[in-house]
């Protein structure tokens, strides 16, 4: 049963990925009107009659997001009925499932009546937040063998700081990434890493402070991280999942912010912008997991206290039992 388990868990994260690569490949190639003003029938037809390759990128994403769909709620009520007792089970379970709805009736909305750009480029934000609890989803089915030491991790006070600060502070570089696609402003600076369009170096336009903003938001996530992975280089050592785990968020960002600069030497190569979000996808999921390490980490720690107190407590009954024999 868990075999299986683990096996379709994996497939529904691969599964998100495509959704979230999808939805970028949608928004790339300008293919979102590919259907017409219909939803979910393509130009109001099952079967569509004139194929144009935006209908055909459209259509995938959205046959795609369906079947996925689908999958997420297998995996939430098997995950549920199988791993319940597990604290997180359930939180994620109905996590994965209302966001991956909420992702799919906003595109739907903007395929129907519009959305302000503004509007739009909170669709890549939520489709992560449901990605990230399937992925989390998954790593506590595999905790089930108890190979991972993560159960018992301490996590000090600085560093629960840094990773909620860091993820919260991603969905900040998530947005501006997402406007720039939506307002088509990639290109407005083809320098990089300065915009050196106007003079003064200051953006001279609303897209260029679009363009401006994202870069600078992306810049402060990648020192930000490479800070907090020098201090779990430094202190965590022996906690293998949270060293490892600010490793590769360091890779991740890293080739997030390679893959945006190659964005704009390339002019818009679709390959590296699909790479671009799925380097984002990656780090978002994996600092998801250091988050849930993060709030298992203070339930640990009450249980380590009450486990020290109870051994203060036995010696001091042993010293005092001692006394009295001695009188």
């Amino acid at each position: 049963m868990h075999r299986a388990l683990k096996w379709f868990a994996v497939l529904t994260t691969v599964g998100m990925l495509l959704i979230l690569l999808g939805g970028a490949l949608v928004t790339k190639t300008e293919s979102g009107m590919g259907c017409g003003r219909t939803w979910p029938l393509c130009n109001g037809q099952f079967v569509p009659t004139d194929i144009t390759p935006e209908l055909i990128i459209e259509l995938a994403h959205r046959l795609v997001s369906g079947s996925v769909g689908l999958m997420v709620l297998i995996l939430s009520i098997w995950s549920w009925r199988t791993i319940g007792h597990i604290r997180e089970t359930k939180f994620l379970s109905l996590l994965s499932f209302f966001f991956l709805v909420a992702q799919g009736l906003i595109g739907a909305a903007a395929v129907i009546w519009g959305q302000s750009d503004f509007v739009l480029a909170l669709h890549f934000g939520i489709s992560l937040i449901s990605f990230a609890s399937v992925f989390l989803l998954t790593l506590l089915i595999f905790e089930i063998d108890k190979k991972f030491e993560a159960e018992k991790l301490v996590i000090d006070n600085r560093m629960r700081f840094h990773i909620k600060g860091i993820i919260s502070y991603t969905f900040i570089v998530v947005y501006t990434g997402a406007l720039v696609r939506h307002t088509n402003a990639s290109l407005v600076c083809k320098d990089w890493p300065l915009c050196l369009n106007s003079d003064p170096l200051l953006p001279g336009n609303m897209y260029e402070w679009i363009q401006m903003g994202h870069r600078a938001a992306a810049g402060i996530v990648f020192l930000w991280v490479a800070y907090v992975t020098m201090i779990a280089i430094r202190h965590h050592k022996h906690q293998k999942v949270l060293y490892w785990g600010w490793i590769s968020s360091l890779v991740l960002v890293s080739l997030q912010v390679i893959a945006g600069a190659f964005i704009i030497f390339s002019r818009l190569n679709l390959y590296i912008a699909l790479g671009h979000a799925l380097f984002i996808s990656c780090f978002f999921g994996v600092m998801s997991y250091m988050l849930l390490l993060s709030s298992r980490s203070r339930k640990n720690e009450a249980a380590l206290e009450q486990g020290h107190n109870t051994v203060m407590d036995v010696g001091e009954q042993n010293v005092d039992a001692k006394g009295a024999a001695a009188q």
